[in-house]
């Protein structure tokens, strides 16, 4: 092998382009973000807007979802439902339309009258982006529309039944796969596929005592961390488990969550753990608890376990936690709580608005945004002590989780996109 031996003078010009890469490309290109987790590191963010005050487009859209859009670069990426069709769609970061791509009928399942087909999330590599629909349709395409590959997971792996309408999971992106949780009434299926071909690389039945309605799964995956290892964290029926990304085998299982002793049988989750660095937050739901679990557990963690930091009282029942410089924020239906990420000391609990919360919580620039279904969105000072920064208003709908990129927050209504800033 040849070595080609650069000057100090090179590296250094090297370094500081990559760097300089490195903050201006501050991508969103999952669900949560660029960590799976809500926070991002772009400054200057607005704090304050309306429909006529620091808006810098709004782009009507085809019909609703609840899919919060990726973006990478100028490309903004997104699902909808027309009540007939679904759409993968393609919008520059300055409102126009780039492409849109039919995917097929939809099955005209709804939850509530508040979310569609279109409620996962797509994703994207910065090369491809990835569309999922509650109908099971996978679809890959690249930035000019090109299709790659597209799939039926319900063609590949039986159907799935869930009360409220389709499959609401949303894929999690990482390296070279596509990790799946397929949990529902009529399998509790986890798979890894080839990004490049849709083709399955491994699946596993993920076994659980569950019973009920906490058979249905409308929580996402994500990924985890020991040090240096990675690791699938699925959540659902009972459970949060941690998976190997070689083959799926089981790591470590927190249980708990669903007292055994007073079992509720309406125990389905909906809000998704969020990992980090320093302590892995597990959520549950109906009231039930939040746990802070260390990352390098192993087996069983159980009441007594020693892998278990804290539990909390009362977990959201949709919004996923939100963890960002020690803290851990928790929004119910209006009301914020705010923890500390070692010990689960509660340092405040405080109504922000009322109303239906669907989009879970993110920060950014030190505030927290929280975005109700009426269309308010509540800016909140960081930190252990409650302030309301702002609260703005938008005339739609919101269920999807707001986005942060390109200094700018892009919101998805039910009826538009809104790209807020200057």
């Amino acid at each position: 092998m040849k070595y080609i031996h650069s000057s100090p003078w090179i590296l250094a010009v090297s370094v500081l382009i990559a760097g300089s890469s490195a903050v201006m490309a501050d991508n969103w290109p999952q669900w949560r973000g660029p960590g799976n987790d809500c926070v991002s590191n772009e400054k200057n963010v607005p704090a304050e807007w309306g429909e006529k005050n620091n808006v810098a487009w709004k782009l009507p859209l085809p019909g609703m979802g609840s899919g919060t859009p990726v973006v990478w670069g100028d490309h903004i990426f997104l699902t909808a439902e027309d009540n007939k069709d679904l759409y993968a769609l393609c919008v520059s970061t300055t409102g126009k339309e780039l492409w849109k791509r039919d995917i097929g009928p939809s099955d005209g399942k709804k939850g509530r009258n508040e979310s569609n087909e279109a409620s996962p999330s797509p994703s994207t590599d910065g090369k491809r982006a990835y569309f999922f629909f509650g109908t099971g349709d996978l679809a890959c395409f690249d930035f000019d529309g090109n299709e790659v590959w597209i799939i039926n997971v319900q063609d590949r792996y039986g159907q799935m039944v869930f009360q409220h309408g389709g499959i609401h999971a949303t894929p999690v992106l990482h390296g070279d796969r596509l990790y799946l949780q397929l949990l529902n009434r009529n399998g509790t299926f986890v798979v890894a596929l080839n990004k490049a071909d849709g083709k399955e690389v491994w699946k596993i039945s993920r076994e659980s005592d569950g019973v009920g309605e906490g058979k249905e799964v409308y929580a996402s995956p994500t990924i985890g961390r020991n040090g240096h290892e990675e690791y699938l964290i699925v959540h659902g029926n009972d459970y949060a488990t941690a998976h190997s990304l070689k083959d799926g085998s089981e790591i470590w299982r927190v249980g708990g969550l669903n007292d055994k002793q007073n079992y509720n049988r309406q125990f389905r989750f909906v809000t998704s753990p969020t990992a980090t660095a320093d302590v892995i937050v597990v959520p549950s739901c109906k009231g039930g608890p939040v746990l802070g679990i260390k990352p390098d557990a192993t087996g069983l963690v159980g009441a007594d376990s020693s892998a278990k930091l804290w539990r909390y009282n009362k977990t959201p029942d949709v919004c996923s936690p939100l963890v960002a410089d020690g803290l851990v924020y928790l929004c119910g239906d209006g009301v914020l709580a705010c923890i500390d990420a070692k010990t689960g000391q509660e340092y405040y609990k405080e109504r922000t608005h009322s109303g239906i919360f669907r989009g879970s919580p993110v920060y950014a620039d030190g505030k927290v945004y929280l975005t109700c279904q009426d269309g308010t969105v509540t800016v909140v000072k960081a930190g252990k002590t409650f302030e309301v920064v702002a609260t703005n208003e938008l005339s739609d709908s919101i269920n999807a989780t707001p986005v942060v990129a390109n200094a700018h927050i892009y919101i998805r209504g039910w009826n538009s996109l809104y790209a807020i800033g200057k």
